[in-house]
């Protein structure tokens, strides 16, 4: 089994970007490998965005977050404002560096890393 984590920093105006991070996790996912999709920096205000019902990837979103796999940096939620969305959608808080995801953890522990 593969493990790959996804790091989605796509800013507010890079939506595609922040689209194929779910994209990519729900192949992974499907292919039977292990993924963690994680919000980190700007890419946390996708949280907020994807979360709206009305919002044309929620559907996609919503299938995603089904599977448990996405995390959002505790630090840079708070920095960008989006704490309580992130809590609100349940998602899990990525703080094992400082209040920050951690990559270095992640590659201690096999993971392929791909940032978008």
């Amino acid at each position: 089994m593969k493990k790959v984590a996804i790091f989605v920093h796509a800013g507010e105006k890079e939506l595609v970007r922040a689209i194929h991070g779910l994209l990519y996790a729900d192949e992974i996912h499907a292919a039977g490998d292990k993924v963690r999709l994680i919000f980190d920096g700007e890419g946390t205000l996708w949280v907020r965005r994807f979360e709206d019902p009305s919002h044309p990837m929620n559907p996609l979103y919503k299938k995603v977050k089904a599977l448990g796999v996405i995390e959002a940096c505790e630090h840079c939620a708070q920095a960008f404002g989006v704490t309580e969305d992130i809590q609100k959608a349940n998602i899990i808080s990525a703080k094992d560096n400082e209040g920050h995801a951690s990559i270095g953890k992640l590659i201690s522990e096999d993971y392929q890393i791909i940032t978008l």
